[in-house]
């Protein structure tokens, strides 16, 4: 308890929150590696992703890269990519290093969304006469938006609890007060810069929580909850609801 006390006094010490150190400057460095790796993984591995889920080829390699990705050690792959680069490109060295752990999770966030569409579903967009491209961008891509967004949701936590490891290169983060505690036996510190991991991670987790929930297309909510309220309903129905999706086209096409 004690311990705690005198993270909470660190914390809210005003001195910790102003200078060339400060937790905000922290935080905005932690916040900005995050979002760096995860755009660049998304701009990577989305796109691929897609290619693999409508088409349906290609999708073991992806499992046996995705595999050999997250069984690399991000802390080695940090320290050998910056003893490869050089200590002028320890930043390039480290956003490299987050972008292949964040690049298995939206990869297979991206091709199940698309695996997971009722094939039925496809079939009646191709009679209605739409293109390949047309269907994915009009069908496959809003119905598998949400495992999308969780696969970023898991992304995104990963690279920030990873991210503190940027602290041991000389990067900044919130790992830095971690680090420096642990070389001081300033163990409230520790603790302190913990707890901001921890809770910034908890804040994160709850805003995609709450995207992935509205990136549910509207009609299919709507579905969903008229299939609860029906008796013995609770769930039932997935493929009339995504049959929904396809027949609001064929009532504007007759109009």
């Amino acid at each position: 308890m004690n311990l705690l006390r005198e993270a909470f006094t660190w914390l809210t010490d005003p001195a910790q929150w102003g200078g060339p150190n400060s937790l905000l400057l922290l935080l905005g460095q932690h916040l900005m590696y995050t979002a760096l790796a995860v755009a660049i993984a998304a701009v990577i591995a989305i796109p691929a992703g897609w290619a693999i889920g409508h088409t349906g080829r290609g999708r073991e390699i992806a499992v046996a890269v995705s595999g050999l990705a997250r069984a690399v050690p991000s802390f080695g792959l940090l320290i050998l990519l910056v003893l490869l680069a050089g200590v002028l490109h320890k930043p390039e060295a480290a956003v490299i290093t987050f972008v292949l752990l964040a690049i298995p999770s939206i990869l297979a966030g991206a091709y199940t969304g698309l695996e997971s569409i009722d094939r039925k579903t496809i079939d009646a967009a191709r009679a209605m006469g739409m293109t390949e491209r047309e269907i994915l961008a009009k069908v496959e891509i809003p119905l598998g938006l949400p495992l999308l967004v969780g696969g970023l949701r898991s992304a995104i936590l990963q690279v920030a609890a990873t991210v503190t490891i940027a602290a041991y290169v000389n990067l900044g983060g919130l790992g830095l007060p971690i680090i420096t505690g642990l070389n001081l036996r300033r163990y409230d510190m520790v603790l302190g810069g913990a707890l901001l991991v921890a809770a910034l991670a908890l804040i994160l987790e709850l805003l995609m929580a709450l995207a992935q929930k509205m990136s549910v297309p509207r009609g299919l909510r709507s579905t969903r909850a008229g299939d609860r309220d029906a008796p013995g309903g609770h769930g039932a129905g997935n493929g009339n609801t995504l049959e929904l999706q396809i027949d609001r086209p064929v009532e504007r096409t007759r109009t």
